[in-house]
């Protein structure tokens, strides 16, 4: 067992973008769209700061970036993601509106955001559970409250691991492809972790190449965190079901 970054760094940060399809644009489109039925734009030639934790390779900094944000603070441990974040950038011509920050998503915003000067906070992609604790889930959340300017937004994407699986529902397919097959196992911890063993298979020169490593994430359920949201000050606005069975949550700082 490893940490989140780690885990990123050891196995799935060279193959993050093929996990998510293969084609950043297509997904940053459908952030776009996911973040604009949400009602977020911005007029271009405002000034309109966003912030994204845990950015990866960046679709959710594209799509703010056609929605009008600028500028966007980008914040990923993981400079292998970040390099590839800035590459899409420059081939999107957003590259000067994007920001990349290489460190922990934790106390990052009181770094980079003067408080109050956030429209739009994002942390998306079930980055909130790899945080190592409900409490830093929490300290989060108040750092995102103090970060947004009143009328700003908070979003999170997330996957509610709250209802235990059994047997075989725990081996979980997550992609496959002529090179490379990705499954995850799952093995409940206790009530509020559960650890993740990831096992990819690559194909190289004809032969199968097994490569393992294992991280735990947070159970956070939608209850919980509307209630931490509510108790930071922010008004939960929307909070359901979402594009690949992620829960969408969006906050309001009044």
């Amino acid at each position: 067992m490893t940490t989140a970054a780690d885990h990123y760094d050891r196995l799935l940060a060279e193959h993050y973008t093929w996990m998510l399809g293969g084609d950043i644009e297509a997904v940053a489109t459908a952030q776009a769209e996911l973040l604009r039925g949400l009602g977020l734009t911005a007029r271009p030639e405002d000034e309109v700061a966003a912030v994204d934790l845990g950015c990866g390779p960046g679709p959710q900094c594209l799509a703010l970036a056609r929605l009008g944000f600028t500028p966007v603070t980008a914040v990923d441990t993981s400079a292998v993601l970040l390099d590839e974040l800035m590459e899409h950038a420059r081939r999107s011509g957003t590259a000067e509106t994007v920001r990349p920050v290489q460190e922990d998503i934790r106390g990052a915003l009181p770094r980079h955001c003067a408080p109050g000067s956030a429209a739009v906070v994002v942390c998306m992609g079930d980055t909130l559970p790899h945080l190592p604790a409900r409490a830093e889930v929490r300290k989060l959340i108040t750092e995102v409250a103090e970060a947004l300017r009143p009328g700003g937004s908070f979003v999170a994407t997330y996957r509610d691991l709250t209802r235990e699986l059994h047997g075989t529902e725990r081996f979980l397919p997550v992609r496959g492809t002529d090179d490379r097959i990705l499954t995850c196992f799952l093995e409940y911890v206790d009530e509020e972790r559960v650890l993740v063993h990831d096992l990819l298979h690559v194909r190289q020169e004809g032969a199968w190449h097994l490569k393992t490593s294992s991280y735990p994430k947070l159970r956070l359920s939608s209850r919980w965190l509307t209630e931490e949201c509510r108790a930071a000050g922010l008004a939960v606005r929307h909070d359901d079901t979402g594009p690949r069975g992620l829960r969408v949550l969006h906050a309001v700082k009044p």
